[in-house]
């Protein structure tokens, strides 16, 4: 009876796989580490300070911080009040990028964070729940000759969150208070050059705007894109590896088609696995370097959270399709109870996505977190999403052990095999228990990467090299993906051996012997007969 070609492959063609598979698996963390550099960039930009003397305040005035068309500028607030210049006629202007440079699609996208310095005065102190409101806008333009056009203006409200460590005291007047950094722009491409920002903070006592917040003295931004270098390394990855999954998902049905029974369900969730790694494989960021695509980073996240889904529902599947408890599983709606969560859970994220991502394709300096309701209604989002997380990987540990352990109890029959027959099973055993080790520590070095991404920012000396660890992760997790993707559909692949025709001889003196083991889904029995042994003990 024909298995799988994990079953079939001998122990020595198995090794050399996984050696060259594991091969694999290094040069991609060396591509990251030792080729590419950092994954972004952070720059920042303190705001210079212009005079707008026209009454009117025309929106369609843009106010340049340097250069030949450059504003008239004020070094501080004090000036100002000497000059009898109003709060609402000064326009905090910032240019990006800092003179001499520019932008480049290949820097992909760019956020922006925001911080005010404000001073601490007796009479001007920084009220509970102060909002900062902010008349912002955005230009840009490809050389340094034309014009500005708009590209972007809105009015935006932040929340201060600021504290004065030491006591308020007349003393201590003119020190800082330290104020939390705010969410402030965010675009999904770099298509210009130049970009210009305009950033008004008109007061208001009849309609209390921007009443409260404290003695502003410079607006300080930090300008985040992703480094171009990176960017065609990661293109480069993603172009080399879509065909080479694309060609094993083909190869991979075309043998399933070959069977003369249709496909179970383990094999349909593979082969969807294998689509789904191949759909996020697809480069299309490299449209994104020609053309004005913003929606490429909304478009990036939908295709990672279907990815991620596909392979948490595959795991699930996976587990119990080798669960060998005589259920009648071979049927997606058995597993509606354990999927139903994920899908929920992808669901609520995506709804948060589209909230934040999906509003700013028309408005760059939209924030979730801006707001009070906002902010609980993400942090909500979020945490729904991390009880899901805690919850699978404990139901899926759970599965773990139960195969671990259901295994274990069918290995009491083995003894009772012939030595070549018995010596086989055992070898498939230990693969399958390998296979689910290598899972599981598949979805803790995805783990760990979030984790170093968040916290760390730097890089590692080793020698004369430098080893950008972020950069290393990124693209090394990302081709343990495509690896295991690929592993899977190869390992899970129908083979064209028959065990039983090799091993005929030895086990022609087991007389009455009517033992069946089969290990996995490509048996004409399905997998609900995984690891099942019917039949007489045979006789030594």
């Amino acid at each position: 009876m024909a298995g799988a070609i994990i079953e079939n492959m001998s122990t020595k063609k198995l090794v050399i796989v996984g050696v060259i598979l594991l091969l694999f698996q290094a040069f991609s963390f060396m591509v990251g580490g030792l080729i590419a550099p950092s994954p972004t960039t952070a720059v920042h930009y303190l705001a210079t300070k212009c005079v707008d003397t026209d009454k009117h305040h025309q929106s369609t005035k843009w106010f340049m911080p340097w250069g030949p068309n450059q504003c008239d500028k004020i070094r501080d607030f004090d000036e100002a009040m000497a000059k009898k210049i109003e709060a609402n006629n000064i326009v905090f202007a910032v240019h990006i990028p800092l003179p001499n440079k520019e932008m480049s699609p290949w820097f992909q996208f760019m956020l922006v964070i925001l911080q005010f310095d404000i001073a601490f005065k007796m009479y001007n102190q920084i009220e509970d729940g102060a909002l900062a409101t902010i008349n912002v806008g955005l230009a840009y333009r490809d050389d340094t000759l034309s014009e500005w056009t708009e590209m972007a203006h809105s009015i935006e409200q932040r929340k201060l969150s600021c504290n004065f460590t030491t006591t308020k005291t007349y003393e201590n007047e003119g020190r800082y208070y330290e104020c939390d950094l705010l969410p402030f722009m965010e675009l999904g491409n770099v298509a210009h050059k130049y970009y210009l920002l305009n950033i008004r903070l008109p007061v208001s006592e009849r309609k209390k705007i921007n009443m409260g917040i404290g003695e502003i003295k410079d607006i300080r931004l930090v300008g985040i894109h992703q480094n171009g270098g990176f960017t065609k390394v990661w293109f480069a990855m993603k172009t080399f590896l879509t065909p080479s999954i694309l060609i094993i998902m083909v190869w991979y049905w075309r043998r399933i088609t070959l069977m003369t029974r249709p496909p179970v369900l383990l094999e349909k969730v593979i082969f969807a696995l294998g689509l789904c790694m191949t759909f996020i494989n697809i480069p299309v960021e490299w449209f994104s370097v020609g053309f004005n695509w913003t929606w490429m980073l909304l478009f990036g996240d939908i295709r990672q959270g279907i990815f991620y889904a596909m392979l948490l529902s595959f795991w699930i599947i996976f587990c119990g399709e080798h669960l060998m408890d005589q259920m009648e599983r071979n049927h997606f709606s058995n597993y509606w109870k354990q999927v139903g969560p994920i899908v929920f859970g992808s669901f609520c994220l995506f709804i948060f996505d589209m909230c934040e991502r999906g509003v700013q394709l028309k408005n760059p300096f939209y924030s979730i977190w801006a707001s009070d309701v906002g902010t609980e209604l993400a942090m909500a989002f979020i945490i729904v999403a991390g009880i899901c997380a805690c919850l699978y990987f404990l139901f899926l540990c759970f599965m773990v052990f139960q195969v671990f352990r259901n295994i274990s109890g069918k290995r009491s029959s083995l003894p009772a095999m012939s030595k070549a027959r018995r010596l086989h099973y055992e070898g498939l055993i230990f693969r399958f228990k390998f296979l689910m080790l290598v899972t599981l520590t598949c979805a803790a070095m995805t783990v760990i990467f979030f984790i170093i991404s968040q916290v760390n920012e730097g890089h590692w000396h080793w020698g004369d090299y430098t080893v950008q660890v972020n950069s290393a992760f990124f693209t090394g997790i990302y081709g343990m993906w495509n690896l295991y993707v690929f592993a899977i559909m190869f390992l899970y692949a129908p083979s064209h051996k028959r065990y039983g025709d090799e091993q005929s001889s030895g086990d022609a003196g087991a007389s009455g012997e009517d033992i069946q083991l089969t290990t996995t889904i490509t048996h004409v029995d399905g997998p609900t007969e995984i690891y099942k042994m019917t039949g007489k003990e045979a006789q030594e």
